[in-house]
């Protein structure tokens, strides 16, 4: 039970235009898998921004607590980032306008 979604981080339309957002997203949802039970059932609602290259994972009460603390380690990445314990197979591909 996942939500899914990838987000760039900060507003930068060249990073954008060379990310590999299959590639994102399917080391993402690997990465993911290899850790889902750390966190699934005992954080349930929070979130992880996960940096596919790193492997480095970021646990957030909301979306937005999960990648300032990410984009603090890693201000240039694109992060994937799942909802824990929520099913849905959407991925989203979402700027944010404003800057943490």
């Amino acid at each position: 039970m996942w939500l899914h979604r990838l987000v760039f981080l900060p507003m930068n339309d060249d990073l954008i235009k060379q990310a590999d957002i299959q590639r994102i997203a399917s080391e993402g949802a690997k990465i993911y898998a290899e850790i889902k039970e750390e966190y699934d059932p005992k954080e349930v609602g929070k979130f992880l921004a996960i940096d596919i290259d790193s492997k480095v994972v970021f646990l957030g009460d909301s979306s937005a607590q999960a990648l300032e603390l990410a984009r603090a380690k890693y201000p240039d990445t694109i992060f994937y980032v799942v909802k824990i314990g929520y099913d849905s197979a959407e991925s989203v591909a979402r700027s944010f306008a404003r800057k943490l």
